[in-house]
């Protein structure tokens, strides 16, 4: 729930000691994130909070000889295994910023072998005890967030306004500046004369150096002046749009940019969302179940589909002294029905009971009739 605008290298940063107040302790935490949070200073830092870092390398960097890579593989959670060519090396970033500036922080680096796109792709990580297949693995499931909101979009309702209340926003926030991109384009505006310039002075000298045959040219101090006047032109007005362009501030506060700006109410917004994340995590762990604890051959591609159907279907809450039963009404298709039937056996095997009671949950599928 960062802030428009905020960048990622920054909002980690600034979460680092909530973080650790989360935690609670001195355990290690593994953080992932993709290339928007590129900071040899931040992975610095993070590692010095007792956090280990997950990420992409980012920048042009020279490929890892093709001898030191091996093949790597990975049994994920679902039983799947996971074949990758991997590179297990050091490397060392330089910090440029900060306290540390002049130091150099060493990660691992986990290089995979790309035959299809010829091409070598890096993951950098502090991490030292865990496999390279596992790291290579863990760093593609960092997709899963994307998947979490593309869902939630679709089945929860994410982008949903819970609540039209609005409040000020906060006015010193600082967000970027609208006067910086048209600087910046008349500095690219610049540029393009510059080279336009440089073009018809070089084609210029070149038929002034190059007479035709059999005749003589003198060039003068006075001729290369008067070739040279449009560069000298172009050269002037780059600098002042480069000058004008530095001058300009790369954020201003809110306030400054668009005063009275409204914001909607987070507090209803944030209490939803809570709403739907436990919603989707519990969609979430039925699906594994069914993947793992039933015979449902469409379990990989119809999972997550079954259980929505299931939790949208009606059955019966029963109490009786020691045990809450929960009698679901069979589903449209027997197969479906049957794969309901052995994820309850496998949510009785739990032996759960319900929050606040002492009433055992039991779950059942009534007959059909």
């Amino acid at each position: 729930m960062a802030e428009p605008a905020a960048s990622l290298a920054a909002e980690l940063r600034r979460l680092i000691p909530e973080l650790r107040a989360t935690v609670g302790d001195d355990r290690r935490v593994l953080v992932g994130f993709d290339r928007g949070g590129w900071s040899p200073t931040l992975f610095a830092d993070l590692d010095a909070a007792g956090f280990d870092t997950l990420t992409w390398r980012k920048g042009a960097t020279a490929d890892i000889d093709e001898h030191r890579f091996a093949t790597h593989r990975h049994t994920d959670e679902h039983g799947r295994t996971h074949t990758w060519r991997l590179a297990d090396t050091v490397i060392e970033l330089d910090i440029a910023d900060g306290p540390r500036t002049g130091e150099v922080f060493a990660m691992r680096q986990i290089s995979l072998f790309n035959t299809a796109a010829t091409r070598q792709m890096h993951i950098l990580t502090t991490r030292r005890d865990l496999p390279a297949a596992e790291i290579r693995y863990r760093m593609g499931s960092r997709w899963r967030q994307e998947n979490h909101y593309r869902y939630a979009r679709i089945h929860l309702d994410l982008d949903s306004h819970d609540t039209y209340r609005a409040g000020e926003d906060d006015q010193t926030r600082m967000v970027p500046n609208p006067a910086k991109k048209p600087a910046y384009q008349q500095v690219e505006k610049a540029r393009r004369a510059l080279h336009s310039a440089e073009t018809t002075r070089d084609r210029e000298l070149l038929a002034a150096s190059t007479p035709p045959p059999g005749v003589t040219t003198v060039i003068t101090n006075e001729m290369i002046d008067t070739i040279n006047t449009d560069v000298h032109a172009a050269e002037a007005t780059l600098d002042a749009a480069l000058a004008a362009h530095q001058a300009i501030p790369a954020r201003l506060p809110l306030a400054e940019v668009n005063p009275g700006q409204q914001v909607l109410d987070t507090e209803t917004k944030l209490i939803h969302h809570a709403i739907r994340i436990a919603a989707f995590n519990t969609a979430q762990s039925l699906a594994h179940a069914i993947l793992t604890g039933t015979g449902y051959t469409r379990a990989d591609d119809e999972a997550h589909t079954l259980i929505r159907t299931a939790l949208a279907g009606s059955g019966d809450i029963i109490p009786d002294h020691d045990t809450l039963h929960i009698r679901l009404d069979p589903l449209p298709a027997p197969r479906h029905t049957a794969a309901i039937d052995e994820l309850c056996h496998a949510l009785n095997d739990t032996n759960t009971v319900y929050p606040g009671t002492s009433l055992t949950l039991r779950y059942s599928i009534k007959s059909h009739r």
